[in-house]
């Protein structure tokens, strides 16, 4: 039960918070924003440390392996100080005379970030690194299970701060044991909400009065049409569904092939691993049961998920994930929604027409506006999901789960965080990154007038319509 002292408790964090912030702006420099944010990311790469986050990780959450995990701390945070490096986000950023506008970067001041559990120090760290390099500091609210990574996270930060001479109270967490009304505070009176994870989390963000920043439910679909290089296909497909057991909003977690290589594909998927399962009822029974996900199951090492489902005498040594046949799409068909396991759905397509209509479809159930995949030599295919289908992002001939949060090899921000646009409910449609923990002032200067006639405005309108 919360008290008032817990709610004081969190007033004080963000109170000193915002006395750092102001000191660390009154006193910045683009030079002491970087170090900041480079402190942060020694903190998480250090192969030590990286390896004792990602233990703990695993230890406490039960989701994940520590191998991914350490993967994941180092390129999330390796990728996002490779974008970050010449970003200029102290003092004038831009002066055009043609306009006479000067702009002014600034810090928005304390960011309130709540993260999850299935990344409780990658995302953490990135929402850390982006607030730094804009001069900002920012307050933590954990899952339960993330607290004790996300605590050895802080502690790790604040032994480079030492190093430093910054000031500790520029990242914090809310005061353990956590609970919604303290997140709630927390929400309340920062000056920027940053919110991964739950979609009732997203909500409670976008309703409490501060300026949010939510992401949307993932349910990455995939296609892979007639023209697709399947062994390759199924190779990122495998690669991706299985990195650090589907934790990821970007792991597949429907496949919708085309029946004219629909055979092929399937042999190339159990070449990689994958097993092909045609009766979906013994697996949304063990998957669902009483209608919540099984914690046996998700995010679990594949033979742990094959022992929780009682498949694992029944499939291949070896099996690394399960491809579910199924028709069914919404509410009454859990499977064409997210499983945050090694379960992927299974569509058989007539054509690359019905494979986007289903895809679609999918997606207007759970997932709209995260992104889709696609596996085909057809570029022109890409672009026509871009066009049609609910999404923000079309991943083309890629491990997904790598590619959508930013990738060395495309042109994505590295991010955990993916915005949904107005399909998913959310403020932006890209990766967040450093451009949205900044702000800018504008000085604008008189310049020549540049005022047109209004026939300069209206012929081509008043030759076509008529005046």
């Amino acid at each position: 039960m919360t008290t008032p002292d817990d709610l004081t408790q969190v007033d004080l964090v963000i109170a000193r918070a915002r006395k750092a912030q102001l000191a660390f702006e009154a006193h910045g420099s683009q030079a002491r924003y970087d170090q900041a944010a480079q402190a942060v990311g020694w903190a998480i790469m250090e192969p030590a440390r990286n390896r004792s986050l990602a233990e703990l990780s695993v230890q406490t959450t039960g989701l994940g392996n520590v191998a991914d995990k350490i993967t994941k701390n180092h390129r999330k945070t390796l990728g996002l100080l490779r974008d970050i490096a010449d970003a200029k986000t102290f003092g004038v950023v831009l002066d055009d005379a043609s306009t006479g506008i000067t702009e002014i970067a600034r810090p928005i001041g304390v960011v309130g970030a709540v993260v999850p559990s299935t990344n409780p120090a990658a995302t953490p760290a990135n929402n850390i690194i982006n607030a730094l390099k804009g001069g900002n500091a920012i307050v933590l609210s954990p899952s339960p299970k993330g607290i004790p990574a996300c605590a050895l996270l802080l502690g790790y930060i604040y032994d480079e701060f030492d190093k430093l001479g910054l000031d500790h109270d520029l990242v914090q967490m809310v005061p353990a044991p956590g609970s919604k009304a303290k997140t709630q505070r927390m929400l309340e009176t920062t000056d920027l909400v940053i919110v991964t994870g739950s979609q009732d989390n997203v909500r409670r963000a976008y309703t409490c009065g501060t300026p949010a920043i939510g992401v949307g439910a993932g349910n990455v679909t995939v296609i892979v049409d007639e023209t697709a290089d399947l062994a390759g296909a199924a190779s990122k497909i495998t690669a991706s569904k299985t990195f650090d057991n589907a934790t990821s909003c970007s792991s597949e977690n429907a496949l919708v092939v085309v029946d004219a290589i629909y055979d092929a594909f399937i042999s190339a998927m159990a070449a990689e691993g994958g097993f092909l399962v045609r009766d979906e009822a013994p697996i949304i029974a063990k998957l669902w049961p009483n209608g919540h996900l099984n914690r046996a199951v998700i995010a679990q090492d594949a033979d742990v998920m094959l022992e929780a489902l009682n498949m694992a005498d029944s499939v291949p040594q070896g099996t690394k994930f399960l491809a579910v046949e199924t028709l069914g799409i919404g509410p009454d068909h859990p499977l064409s929604g997210e499983k945050l396991s090694r379960i992927v759905a299974l569509y058989r397509a007539k054509d690359f027409a019905d494979a986007k209509a289903i895809t679609s479809r999918i997606l207007s159930h759970q997932g709209a506006g995260h992104s889709v995949g696609l596996h085909s030599t057809l570029d022109a295919r890409a672009l026509e999901l871009g066009r049609e289908v609910p999404t923000c992002r079309v991943i083309v001939n890629q491990a997904h789960c790598f590619a959508t949060g930013g990738a060395f090899n495309n042109g994505l921000p590295f991010s955990l965080s993916m915005g949904c646009g107005s399909w998913g409910g959310n403020s932006i449609d890209g990766n967040l990154n450093w451009t949205h923990f900044i702000q800018t002032t504008k000085i604008a200067r008189e310049i020549p007038a540049h005022e047109p006639a209004v026939e300069d405005i209206f012929a081509e309108y008043w030759a076509a319509a008529g005046k």
